[in-house]
């Protein structure tokens, strides 16, 4: 379980230190209640997916600028057919699937 990034994810504004990375090296410093383990514990697959698919999308735009996006001008111009233009975005997609849902 990654709890400084689960913390970061869904406690967003709490205040809190981790010594080491086990649990019992939490030290809430928020006036909000400490999440219990259990808690971080039924949060870890969600943000492990969040944090997925943020790392995929992140690949793909930076793919489609670097690829398709001049494609795109070049479509629009008249140089460049809109299915190669098509058949660019799909393979930047193959390239970088999504994760599969929780």
């Amino acid at each position: 379980m990654d709890i400084p990034t689960i913390l970061a994810s869904k406690y967003t504004g709490s205040l809190w230190t981790l010594d080491g990375d086990d649990y019992t090296g939490l030290t809430w410093l928020s006036d909000t209640p400490k999440p219990t383990k259990k808690a971080l514990e039924a949060l870890s697959a969600d943000v492990q997916y969040e944090t997925a698919y943020a790392r995929v999308e992140e690949a793909r735009q930076a793919q489609y600028q670097a690829t398709t996006d001049p494609l795109f001008f070049e479509t629009q111009r008249g140089t460049v057919t809109k299915e190669a233009w098509l058949a660019a975005v799909q393979a930047v997609k193959d390239a970088n699937p999504y994760p599969e849902g929780v």
